[in-house]
């Protein structure tokens, strides 16, 4: 799938999702701490969202960016071949993520990223909510902030994210870092309707 397909795509569906929460532009601007004009720009497809706008936006309708990514990528199916897989590309830091996992009804979802050599991407702990989060490198040394605390990890180190805090994926090296993440999502907690 070409970028711009994508990126039209994930406006759609961040629209879809706004839209299905009967919320104005303002509501999600007010809930994600986002311009109401940026979202109007994604939503149309005219702007490139970075990693960093997606994780506020998909924390703002309490769900992992990885799966508003899965949602807007959905073509369905029990094998997803590499050449199939949505590519997406950070305009801000090159960050490439790769959607690996088919579509099913499993609550999970398998990614891949590549970071690039001093590279660093902010997640705010929104986008954690409601999830259970591994990451795994495959290449490359990474560096993951969770919260105050610092990992250093290697080829073959596997990190159980804790709690959600703000987050910091970053590449201290010298060359391209390539890491899996694979989040189980949790259905938020019902809300109690007052009687």
């Amino acid at each position: 799938m070409q970028q711009d397909d994508l990126d039209q795509k994930i406006g759609a569906r961040i629209k879809t999702e706004r839209e299905s929460r009967n919320w104005s532009l303002t509501d999600l601007a007010e809930r994600a701490g986002v311009s109401r004009a940026m979202i109007h720009k994604i939503e149309r497809g005219d702007s490139s969202p970075t990693a960093k706008l997606l994780s506020k936006l998909s924390g703002a309708f309490q769900m992992t960016m990885s799966t508003l990514m899965a949602r807007a990528e959905a073509d369905g199916g029990q094998l997803l071949r590499r050449q199939d897989q949505s590519v997406w590309t950070d305009p801000e830091t090159g960050y490439l993520r790769r959607h690996v996992s088919p579509q099913t009804q499993l609550p999970l979802d398998l990614v891949e990223v590549t970071l690039p050599a001093g590279a660093r991407v902010p997640i705010p702990a929104a986008a954690y909510a409601f999830s259970e989060h591994l990451i795994w490198v495959i290449e490359g040394s990474l560096v993951f902030h969770e919260g105050d605390v610092r990992h250093a990890l290697e080829v073959g180190d596997c990190l159980h994210l804790g709690p959600p805090t703000d987050c910091i994926f970053e590449n201290a090296g010298e060359a391209p870092c390539t890491y899996a993440v694979i989040v189980l999502r949790r259905p938020p907690p019902l809300t109690q309707n007052p009687q």
